[in-house]
């Protein structure tokens, strides 16, 4: 069969392809590859092991881009391989959309009038999820998956989980990735934002057939687990370096330090109290000695009391390296104080488990202590500056 590519040479121009990665969806495959080559012929498919008749489907159309192989190796690393093989073949974009029907490829147009208006991007299909058919652990997972995008990221989306997106090739075609199955579709947008990539979202249209009629790959308690330990260790990840040095680079830019002086201390919504509060709680979650859960723990709990994250993200940097020394040696200090221990010395090679013991409790001890203690004084000095800063902006006015 011969096919109209309406909008071919718009993908040409700026190198974009279409990605198909499949597994078992004979029913839909013909349909989505139908559609798509009514817009393009750039057209990448990745059969990821099939066991049904998805091989003679694709025998039908030779003038598609294939890649076989055999057993199922899971959706991430169909993605991975599409995008190298997409990459290979000097793609600069690809666009993924899934096989089961899900996606319309009608929608194919709204990404390549984005990308062409702001090139150089990630840019996510964000699906209507309050529509006929949507399964509630489908909604329940995307709002969990956008809140642990932005705290990985900093960037607020609507839906981190639509398989439908265009992807910069120059990143997620040489990213080396953790993972390879569903949750692979979670790291690589988190991993090219890391790269300073621009992350976007278009609205697109989903369909969602009836339960009895809906065939998916997803294996909850295997799949969500796997999801679970990612996210922990992106988040691991982000809290202890990627954050940190993104701030640092800000501060060194007059862009970065104009952009921290609007969102983070005029907002004359917010009150001295709770911007003061905000500083205080992100000292506190500084100091404390929980060392390397402070921001996971104290993000949720600054959105919790609706505290400014931006300061508190500002002052919990008060632990960063090279000050996380001292903060260790002044907790142990504070701790033997409080407990009346006169041995002061510390030699790790030379203690018992006796006194192991006793200098974690006053390691725990003086950290908290000392922890509420600057966090309080923090708040104080805040709220004075931050009354003063609104004094003389009345002043000025």
């Amino acid at each position: 069969m011969e096919h109209v590519h309406t909008t071919d040479h718009r993908f040409t121009e700026l190198g974009i392809c279409v990605l198909i990665p499949t597994y078992n969806n004979a029913g839909t495959l013909k349909q989505v590859i139908e559609e798509v080559l009514h817009y393009t012929g750039n057209v990448l498919v990745v059969n990821d092991g099939s066991t049904d008749h998805t091989a003679e489907i694709l025998a039908a159309y030779p003038q598609v881009e294939q890649l076989s192989y055999t057993p199922n190796q899971g959706k991430g690393n169909a993605l991975k391989l599409g995008f190298r093989r997409a990459l290979a073949l000097g793609y600069t974009y690809a666009i993924t959309i899934d096989s089961d029907g899900q996606h319309y490829p009608a929608d194919l147009p709204l990404f390549v009038d984005a990308i062409a208006a702001q090139p150089n991007r990630l840019i996510i299909g964000a699906r209507n999820l309050n529509q006929e058919h949507v399964p509630t652990k489908s909604s329940f997972g995307n709002k969990f998956s956008n809140f642990w995008f932005w705290v990985e990221t900093g960037i607020r989306l609507p839906d981190t989980q639509s398989g439908y997106r265009l992807y910069p090739l120059a990143q997620a075609g040489t990213l080396r990735y953790f993972s390879g199955k569903y949750e692979l579709e979670i790291e690589a947008p988190v991993r090219i934002a890391w790269k300073g990539v621009p992350v976007s979202y278009i609205p697109i249209q989903v369909y969602y057939p009836p339960a009895a009629e809906r065939i998916s790959h997803f294996r909850p308690f295997k799949d969500f687990t796997r999801i679970s330990i990612l996210n922990t260790f992106l988040t691991f990840i982000a809290l202890l370096w990627i954050h940190p040095r993104n701030f640092i680079k800000k501060l060194f830019t007059k862009e970065g330090w104009k952009a921290l002086y609007q969102s983070v201390l005029l907002k004359p919504e917010e009150s001295n109290a709770r911007k003061a509060s905000s500083i205080g709680f992100g000292v506190f979650m500084g100091i404390v000695p929980i060392w390397g859960f402070q921001l996971a723990i104290g993000i949720p709990l600054a959105i919790f009391f609706r505290l400014n994250k931006g300061l508190f993200i500002l002052a919990a940097n008060i632990s960063v390296f090279p000050l996380t020394p001292v903060w260790w040696a002044l907790s142990l200090m504070v701790g033997k104080w409080v407990l009346g221990y006169e041995d002061w010395t510390f030699k790790l090679q030379d203690m018992s488990l006796t006194q192991f013991k006793e200098a974690g409790v006053a390691f725990f001890l003086g950290g908290t202590i000392l922890a509420l203690v600057l966090g309080a004084v923090a708040y104080l000095i805040s709220l004075l500056l931050f009354r003063r800063f609104r004094e003389i902006r009345r002043e000025h006015h």
